[in-house]
Order: structure tokens, then sequence, then C-alpha cells
């Protein structure tokens, strides 16, 4: 069990362990659908705390070899699908946080560093069809691919951080596109690659160094609406659990609004106000209202205008097929409020392409940053 490669399933045992756990197991179904398919690349951006490390974890107690994880997904969802044991701890998975490589890389290159990283593990176990080149990652892959045969499975969490908190820097951006690129598309040894994040991944500016993912995003999750947070039932069973208000958890927590799932409630938020049986701001919590005071102020074409409306309870209508993917350039007020819809700031009725509020725990958010605003 490695740091990279092959994780194991430590991560996912601690979920399943907690106080609260919520089954989502069915979305491995989906994953292994797309296993060796050209539709193996998959992009989920959601909102922070919104269960996208989790899924990895989960995904990787799934895929990983060198564990057994079978007895973890007893009684799961996905133990009864007729695949579940044709995959199961059958992958070598390469695990990548880029927001700790970021953060460690310091002065050098974030790539570089991560290759570094990476290659060392990878080195304990496959060093014999590697030994003595002096390669990059992707190059000792294709190499162990064509001595052995294995394939990979790509886990990688915070994919966008370095667009989020490197905005400035276009050539870092590029370089690290370039180098996702090179990684992963038309290897031969990818099997799945799987990336979350709270940006899709489609336009950066002119670059498509990543257009082979397929994007799951929140103004379209399609297949992985179920999964995105806690549905209407799931949140009725724990509601019923123990003994909290149903109502007022909607009230609170509601509004998510999608294709086939009209209500999905924020899970970090519900679990938070479960365990504590108690109603508060707990998402929210977890970073400033300045920066959506920052888009706020940016009164692109009447934009303060539309979220008072809002704030009123109102929907407004937003394109969100302007928006460049990323949290800098910005042209018009459509712009901003998918920006905010990506960041879970504002829900999104794609039957009605408008943008709203969506529950109280976010306008006292909003009702902070005007105030605050003026």
């Amino acid at each position: 069990m490695g740091i990279y490669l092959n994780p194991g399933n430590g991560g996912f045992q601690e979920s399943i362990r907690s106080k609260i756990y919520v089954d989502k197991t069915g979305l491995l179904a989906h994953t292994n659908e797309c296993l060796g398919t050209e539709q193996k690349f998959i992009c989920v951006s959601r909102p922070r705390r919104f269960g996208k490390s989790m899924a990895l974890k989960m995904l990787a107690a799934y895929y990983s070899c060198g564990c057994d994880s079978r007895k973890l997904f007893e009684g799961l969802k996905i133990e009864n699908d007729p695949e579940f044991s044709e995959y199961l701890n059958q992958y070598d998975v390469i695990f990548l946080n880029m927001q700790q490589f970021l953060i460690e890389a310091k002065n050098r290159e974030v790539t570089e560093y991560l290759e570094q990283e990476v290659l060392e593990e990878i080195q304990e176990t496959y060093g014999e069809f590697i030994k003595g080149q002096n390669i990059g990652l992707a190059a000792a892959l294709r190499r162990i691919y064509a001595k052995t045969g294995r394939k990979f499975v790509f886990l990688i969490d915070e994919w966008d951080c370095v667009m989020r908190e490197r905005q400035k820097s276009e050539a870092l951006q590029k370089q690290y596109l370039d180098f996702l690129r090179n990684l992963l598309k038309d290897q031969p040894y990818v099997a799945l690659a799987y990336m979350t994040g709270i940006l899709p991944v489609k336009k950066y500016g002119v670059h498509s160094a990543l257009n082979m993912f397929t994007e799951y995003s929140m103004t379209d999750q399609d297949v992985f609406e179920e999964y995105t947070g806690f549905t209407k039932t799931e949140v009725q069973a724990l509601c019923e659990r123990f003994e909290m208000n149903y109502k007022e958890t909607s009230n609170w927590y509601d509004g998510y609004m999608l294709k086939k799932f009209q209500h999905i409630y924020n899970p970090k938020s519900v679990v938070e106000a479960m365990r504590r049986r108690d109603f508060s701001n707990y998402w929210t919590s977890t970073e400033t209202y300045e920066a959506l005071k920052i888009y706020m102020d940016m009164d692109f074409d009447g934009l303060r205008a539309d979220i008072v409306q809002m704030f009123g309870g109102g929907h407004v209508p937003v394109n969100t097929r302007s928006f460049q993917n990323d949290m800098q350039n910005f042209k018009t007020k459509d712009d901003v409020l998918t920006l905010l819809i990506h960041l879970g700031y504002l829900a999104y009725d794609a039957r009605e392409k408008q943008a709203f509020i969506p529950n109280r725990e976010i306008i006292e958010e909003f009702e902070t940053a005007m105030q605050v605003s003026g």
C-alpha cells in the first residue's frame, strides 16, 4: 500500500465507520461502465464540501489492488451489482491530490515535484521494467504497460486548484494542462480517469488540452445527479433517525435543483445539523464571506440588482454557456452568476435556465456580504 500508488481502503473505512454514512456506492456501477471505453475520462465538479474527496476514497478502496475491500462493501448497494466482483481490487490506482502538490512544491514546478514523488513509488513496484531509465511519469507507465499489460485507474482530487489559486499565472496553468494531457490523453495504460474539482475543464481560454473529459457540473450532473449531494429520501431517513424536523432541514439546506432530482441537499451541512441536533450555517462557515463579496462587487450589467432580486426569493435568467471556466476572465454578469452556481452560492434550474439562492444557509451568507458591501 502506498501514498500515491494503490493507497488502499483506509479512507473509505473511516467514512463507513462514521456516525453518519449515506450509501453512495451506486456511483461505482457508473464508473464500471466507463472502464476501458471512450467514456473513461470523467470530470465531476461540485462546490466544496459536497463529498468529492469521499467519493475518491470509495473509488480507491474499490479499484486498488493489494488490499481486500470486499467486507467494506458488504450490505452496500454496489454489492448487488452483477459486475461488483469483476472489478473489485483489480487495478493499480494512482491517487493524486493536486492541492497537496501545489503546497509542497513551493518554488519548484508543481508537475516536476509530482513526477518525482509518484515515480519513487512506481520504482518500488515496477522498478525492474524502468531500471536505469531517466524518464517522466507518462513514459514510465507506457513501458510498464508494454511489459505487463497492466492498466491504471487515475483518481485526481482538486484538479483545478492550480487554476483557482494561481489565477494570474497563465504560463503555469498551460504547463499544468499540458502535463495532464500528456499523462492521460491517448495513453494505452489508462483504464479510467476520474477527476474532481469545483470548476469544469472545457473552456480555459482557448486551451483545450483536456477535451477528452466528459464533464458533470452543477449545471448538468447527468447520471451523477444522485451522487451530487443528499437526496430527499436520504434526508428524510436521517431526520427520522435523529428526530429532527424535516421541513426545517429543507428550509436550511435544500434547494439545489437538478433535472431528475429536484431536491439535492448540502451533505456537509445536513451531517453537521444531525450530529449537533441544531440548525445553523455549517457549510459557509468553512470559507469567509469575502470570497462572495468580491464577485458581488463586480456589478456587470446590473448584477447587484439581480442579486437583490434573488435575495427576495426571485429567479433570474442566466446564460451559462459563455463562462470560460476560470475565476478571472469575466465579460458579462452571466459569467459571474455561472461561477456562483459552480461555487454553490447559487442554484440552477436547468429547465428554465434560471439562477436563484437555494436556501436559508446561503441567504445568510449573501446578507452578510451585502451589508459589508453597502
